[in-house]
């Protein structure tokens, strides 16, 4: 880092990462060079090392890029920037599986290529740069709209955007700002586009790729993770996804709800929203892929359409003792206290 960074609290001095090494002659400060030739170490970039135990995860990949970094024209961005701010599903990773560098982007610095980041060739603000412990990064908006504007998809876009509210990192009048601040920049086009579709209360990728399919298939845009309410304000549950028009409930169940203990809160869910009059439906991996899930939509709309009117006894509308968390600002607006008693998702 450069002498104004070194005033700042050591990289990843919050996180749990292992800063890289240079190789030392004495093996006090760093591996010798035979040491780092050896199965004990691995090489994170030219002339650093870190023990081979240590695993390359999202926050120890950026940490390791970081210690190359030396001049205060450059900072991190995209996916890597929101992932250390705390966006646990800003993980570095394409949809098949494969790694995405860390992006990094400067005011005019160079910096030799290597594997493990990019350096963007779009010129940065250098007012957009801070530091987030002992990092240096782009402000969060400038982040999501870069990562939005490099997804790979539209869809990916609108879960990058999604998973951002969700660590309540960015609003949507934020991102529009920023974006209407930057009229220059490549793809622009796609941060409009996203902010249309996204959605501030959706709680995983998987419920923002099945919210997209339902948009998609029925030109009607579902409640995210609405909590529903009986005749008397009881609450019923609150189900991934509910079309109040057709009164059809989507739920996306993946690992975790293949245990016993999670088969069986499903279950009574289930039975809870069809006691009010709702009817659920059930979406697991592949079905949006291989075109199940359209058809199950379908029979859950035709068994919606039967239910009599008089035994439709819900209601979205919360009472008045509900603390509603449907938006950032509604989120970041709880106290400690309220966040902990309102926002327990699961």
């Amino acid at each position: 880092m450069d002498d104004s960074s070194s005033r700042c609290p050591p990289v990843g001095a919050r996180h749990r990462v292992t800063i890289p090494v240079p190789i030392d002659p004495s093996g006090s400060r760093g591996p010798t060079k035979r040491q780092a030739a050896s199965d004990d170490w691995r090489r994170t970039s030219r002339g650093f090392y870190v023990p081979s135990h240590v695993e390359p995860s999202p926050l120890q990949r950026i940490a390791e890029v970081a210690v190359l970094l030396r001049s205060d024209r450059i900072a991190v961005t995209g996916w890597a920037s929101l992932a250390w701010r705390g966006d646990p599903w800003a993980s570095g990773r394409r949809a098949d599986g494969s790694l995405t560098p860390v992006d990094l982007t400067s005011t005019h610095a160079l910096l030799k290529p290597q594997p493990a980041f990019r350096l963007s060739q779009e010129r940065a603000d250098p007012r957009e740069f801070e530091v987030v412990d002992g990092l240096r990064v782009t402000t969060a908006p400038a982040a999501v709209c870069f990562a939005v504007r490099h997804a790979t998809s539209l869809d990916a876009a609108v879960e990058v955007l999604d998973m951002a509210y969700l660590a309540d990192l960015v609003t949507p009048e934020e991102v529009g700002e920023w974006a209407r601040a930057h009229p220059w920049q490549r793809r622009r086009p796609r941060v409009a586009a996203a902010l249309e579709l996204a959605d501030e209360n959706a709680w995983s990728p998987q419920e923002v790729h099945l919210r997209l399919a339902w948009l998609r298939a029925t030109g009607r845009r579902p409640l995210t993770n609405r909590p529903v309410f009986d005749s008397s304000g009881r609450h019923v549950a609150t189900p991934d996804l509910l079309d109040p028009v057709t009164g059809v409930a989507g739920e996306y169940d993946g690992d975790v709800h293949l245990t016993r203990a999670g088969r069986r809160r499903d279950l009574g869910r289930e039975q809870a929203l069809r006691a009010v009059g709702l009817e659920p439906f059930t979406v697991v991996a592949g079905d949006l892929r291989d075109g199940r899930f359209e058809e199950r939509l379908r029979v859950a709309e035709g068994r919606a359409a039967r239910v009599a009117s008089a035994d439709r006894r819900w209601t979205v509308e919360p009472p008045d003792w509900w603390v509603p968390t449907f938006t950032v600002a509604d989120r970041r607006a709880l106290s400690p206290h309220e966040r902990r008693i309102w926002l327990r998702r699961g």
